[in-house]
């Protein structure tokens, strides 16, 4: 029997089911500390490759090729993402978001506080970066499915008109994990170099422990969302959501896909390739980059907040295709700005890149990426689009632009170009997504069927 069947012959959807006020804030928190602790695992990650991973894992190589070599496995992590989204996805649409959202939390905080626990290649040689290797993808098998999982939770708990900014507390949440992240690291730069170099840098990894332990005991007593719980009641559960999104869900899944593919490239080279950027080029002390990403994370938690409210008011495309734009002009002003050395300057754009590429356009894709799909495959979908682009987007962003840096003898202008042909290409991917906001997320179609009906 065709599994999609009853979608087609079924009943127009019923409205969303309400959801009891204490499962929408326990849903709230839940997603925040959960993307807190991924985000907090990858930026500790990432400003370890900027600043001392290239000396401790990949020693006796040139400064310009550890920073290409540990930015490299930095990318690992990233293309591990897609198999941990396809991983997750059968389950997620089966079994239920708070079963995957418990599995991967206890897979990141494990591959993180790992690495804390590694040598160096000073001890034991190239096993000690293929090590790093295996807990990176260890790391980001686990990430592939926590972002989609909190967004696609949180979109189906929360109610007509606000599902925007409940499900930008996801974003929230990894503004948080920034800025813990950024705080550790201008903790422990506090410390002689001798002793940042031999355990100071495994407390930072270590710590993970303590925020895996926290959002472990919040996520334990979550509640599943509303929409799901009436397709269990209903027995709508596909038996295979990846294959259900591959065969009816294309079209919202490439549009997904491109729309965050750019914010993603230019989100990562703001938070990751930037910091390096200011050291090795501007020359920049090393323990003033955590503070001003910590400062960068706070303002970016704010307006991810703003940004889905935003949405909620005047609709996800028109929001998101404001954000897109300023995405595209900012890149050369940026550099510019970098370049001058100015502390006020650098602040100013870092706090740019985290208002629009690192939250504010991902807070309003956490409601507008779940409304793209049905209900059958959504959590399938979001997750698939998501991390697939992650890889092309995020993953090697900074790999890319380090190499155009060592390419083109230091200039940033191929790097500024790099970033608006990816702010551009999410650009015209919204330009060609349906609205979305408010719209039933219990009927089995997807937005992009219901658009071509009115059309």
């Amino acid at each position: 029997m065709d599994s999609t069947a009853p979608a087609a012959t079924a009943a127009p959807p019923a409205e969303q089911p309400p959801a009891d006020p204490r499962t929408v804030r326990r849903a709230a928190l839940a997603g925040l500390v959960g993307t807190a602790l991924e985000q907090y695992d990858f930026v500790i990650y990432g400003t370890a490759s900027a600043l001392i991973f290239s000396d401790l894992f990949f020693a006796g190589s040139s400064p310009a090729v550890g920073i290409l070599a540990s930015f490299g496995t930095y990318a690992v992590g990233f293309a591990a993402r897609p198999l941990g989204g396809l991983f997750f996805s059968r389950y997620g649409d089966r079994l239920g978001r708070k079963w995957v959202l418990v599995a991967t939390l206890l897979l990141m905080g494990g591959s993180t506080l790992a690495i804390g626990l590694l040598p160096t290649y000073a001890q034991a040689g190239v096993l000690a970066p293929a090590l790093l290797v295996l807990c990176r993808m260890a790391q980001g098998f686990g990430a592939g499915a926590e972002q989609s999982g909190g967004a696609t939770l949180l979109t189906e708990t929360a109610r007509k008109g606000h599902r925007g900014v409940l499900a930008s507390m996801v974003m929230t949440g990894a503004a948080l994990g920034t800025a813990l992240g950024a705080a550790a690291w201008a903790a422990v730069q506090l410390l002689p170099d001798d002793a940042l170099m031999t355990w100071g840098w495994r407390l930072v990894f270590a710590s993970s422990l303590l925020v895996t332990v926290g959002a472990l005991v919040i996520r334990r007593r979550l509640h599943e969302s509303p929409v799901f719980e009436e397709l269990k009641a209903q027995q709508a559960k596909p038996s295979s959501p990846v294959g259900e999104v591959l065969r009816g869900g294309r079209r919202p899944l490439v549009l997904v896909m491109f729309m965050s593919l750019g914010v993603s490239a230019q989100s990562y080279t703001y938070q990751v390739f930037m910091a390096s950027y200011m050291i090795t080029a501007v020359g920049v002390d090393p323990r003033q980059v955590p503070q001003v990403l910590l400062i960068g994370a706070l303002c970016g938690g704010v307006a991810a907040l703003c940004t889905g409210r935003l949405s909620d008011r005047f609709g996800r495309r028109p929001v998101s295709t404001a954000i897109m734009s300023a995405l595209i002009v900012l890149p050369a002003p940026s550099f510019v700005a970098l370049n001058t050395g100015s502390t006020l300057a650098i602040t100013v754009v870092v706090i740019l890149g985290f208002v629009f590429a690192a939250h504010g356009a991902v807070g309003v894709q956490m409601s507008y990426f779940p409304e793209m799909f049905g209900a059958r495959y959504r959590y399938a979908g979001v997750t698939l689009g998501r991390e697939f682009s992650s890889v092309l987007g995020g993953g090697v962003a900074p790999l890319i632009c380090a190499g155009l840096v060592t390419a083109f003898s230091g200039s940033w202008i191929p790097v500024a170009a790099y970033m608006m042909l990816m702010g551009l290409t999410s650009l015209i991917a919204v330009r060609l997504s349906p609205e979305t906001v408010d719209r039933t997320l219990t009927d089995p179609s997807d937005a992009t069927a219901a658009a071509e009906v009115r059309a």
